[in-house]
């Protein structure tokens, strides 16, 4: 059985997960890894576990510098992100077989960035994990799975919900994979859609960082 080819594209623990799985599997051949770039400090470094496995990986962290996209007849089977930080444009797009992403929020709820500080700062009583097409619109392609999961805004910290997105969204990966190729994706809702940009990071306020308390400190400072 010839092997379906895969990029990882993202940062941190969940990604070396996700891509130590497909590293592993016999459907998939790992090809090569997206790092975000730099990497932040406080997260595992994808890119020592590439070196480690002697994965290739694209050292500016830019999914343009994949060898071979300037090519016409460049094609991949699947894309994976995991919390990549940039915009996929839609030329990429359309040569991949398929290109999915794993957000941090309940979709078509909390679009954009920082999904769970958003969902703690307007109180609410639940969050989720989806994994999606891309497209070209941010955060609005077809749902391919999602799982919610209980939070509390008065005794929950951002670093907490986050720590228990990672178990959630891993658990979702391994669910999904097995029968990726049977799931129909469905259309998001627009209706209930909602969506935060860089430019609204201030109103978060104290929500802004991982803990409220780092957030204070820093308003501080």
């Amino acid at each position: 059985m010839t092997k379906k080819k895969v990029i990882v594209m993202g940062k941190g623990s969940l990604a070396i997960k996700i891509a130590n799985w497909f590293l592993n599997s016999r459907q998939y051949q790992l090809v090569g890894l997206v790092p975000v770039v730099p990497e932040p400090a406080w997260s595992d470094s994808l890119i020592t576990w590439a070196k480690n496995k002697g994965i290739f990986y694209i050292t500016s962290g830019d999914y343009q510098d994949i060898p071979g996209t300037e090519s016409r007849g460049w094609c991949i089977d699947l894309v994976f992100s995991v919390f990549y930080d940039k915009i996929i444009e839609t030329d990429f797009i359309s040569r991949c077989k398929q290109i999915l992403n794993l957000h941090n929020g309940p979709l078509p709820k909390y679009r954009g960035v920082r999904p769970i500080n958003w969902a703690l700062k307007n109180g609410e009583k639940e969050h989720g994990v989806t994994i999606h097409e891309i497209t070209g619109q941010i955060d609005a392609g077809p749902i391919i799975t999602q799982i919610k999961f209980p939070i509390d805004p008065q005794v929950d910290e951002v670093i907490d919900v986050y720590n228990r997105s990672l178990e959630y969204g891993w658990k979702l990966f391994c669910q999904t994979m097995p029968r990726l190729d049977k799931i129909k994706p469905m259309p998001q809702d627009d209706l209930l859609s909602s969506y935060y940009s860089h430019k609204d990071i201030k109103k978060l306020a104290e929500r802004k960082d991982f803990s409220r308390k780092d957030s204070l400190n820093n308003m501080r400072s």
